[in-house]
């Protein structure tokens, strides 16, 4: 019988069609709760034929250690830093992955951060379940810049949001789409220098690459106007903590809205957990039942066709053949 690791949490705890799906394969399915180290990926891989994943390390270690067994990784969702595709590649593993399904609800999610931060929401309700009747004086967002790093499918979602908001909007993307920015008033920024001087709420929605991690440094927040805000619902590596951390608590930076950190789980004592001038939660941006039934019916999908030798929905690196799996 074939065996799949299943290591996704919203998966396994969200009812919907992807599990009824899942099941009627037959397939064996070995689920752990990740996302995993690491060492205790090493301890689930070896015995497996393919893995559905998260925010797993499958590192190099870990695709040598699963051969010649493993066959397949099929990401829930986009984001594929934490797998060594180089690795995957050369060991002949399809990495198939599921573009498109979770866009909206990041989006959304987006602006919850931003929204709590600039109506200082936190502070408000805390001080009202404590029984305090104290109030700080937030925000509009109306006719204020929202810069956009990364104008992808979440990037151009938050910015019809933001203009929906009466917000000004300035983007930067390697890859431009013209007519979408033409459409709904996204003026392009020539460099990130130009987007970071113009912008009043700096919102991160780039890939994690080696020119991308820690972007967000005390260099660029230098050329940032005084009090930004900062979002992050895309990964926590493109900021440097400490440098940020450090201008929170100057003043420098106004606010920052989290999705995702540098350690997932993070430790009891990381910073940013402790400054009142910062928004986290716990990388469930697009965690919401629509969304989650798209992303794992998607990777159940790529899966099964994969494993009957047929073209998944999408793969990270199609130069890998997808050969049947018996």
């Amino acid at each position: 019988m074939k065996r799949v690791l299943l290591t996704t949490t919203s998966f396994q705890d969200t009812p919907g069609a992807h599990q009824t799906l899942l099941a009627e394969t037959g397939w064996e399915i070995v689920r752990a709760r990740g996302p995993l180290g690491e060492a205790q990926i090493l301890e689930q891989v070896g015995d497996v034929d393919a893995v559905i994943c998260g925010d797993d390390a499958f590192t190099r270690r870990v695709l040598e250690h699963a051969r010649p067994r493993l066959r397949i990784l099929s990401k829930y969702g986009i984001g594929v830093d934490k797998i060594d595709v180089k690795a995957a590649t050369e060991f002949g593993i399809p990495v198939l992955f599921t573009p498109g399904v979770n866009h909206t609800t990041v989006a959304e999610h987006t602006f919850l951060l931003l929204l709590a931060l600039e109506k200082r929401l936190l502070f408000h309700t805390d001080a009202t379940r404590a029984g305090a009747w104290k109030r700080q004086t937030g925000h509009e967002l109306l006719e204020k810049t929202l810069g956009i790093v990364g104008l992808g499918r979440i990037g151009k979602e938050v910015a019809l949001r933001a203009r929906a908001f009466g917000m000004q909007t300035i983007g930067y993307d390697v890859y431009w789409d013209a007519a979408f920015a033409a459409q709904h008033g996204v003026a392009r920024a020539a460099a990130l220098d130009e987007l970071f001087a113009a912008a009043d709420i700096v919102s991160l929605h780039t890939n994690l690459t080696p020119e991308t991690r820690g972007l967000v440094n005390a260099q660029s927040i230098a050329r940032m106007k005084p009090g930004v805000i900062i979002l992050n619902c895309a990964r926590g590596e493109i900021v440097h903590t400490a440098d940020l951390v450090a201008a929170l608590q100057s003043g420098r930076v106004g606010g920052y809205g989290a999705d995702v950190l540098d350690q997932e789980p993070p430790p009891a004592d990381h910073p940013l957990l402790h400054l009142p001038n910062c928004v986290v939660t716990p990388h469930i941006a697009s965690r919401t039942y629509e969304s989650v039934v798209r992303q794992a019916t998607a990777a159940v999908r790529n899966l099964i066709l994969a494993m009957n030798g047929e073209k998944p929905l999408a793969q990270v690196n199609p130069e890998v053949a997808v050969s049947k799996v018996v």
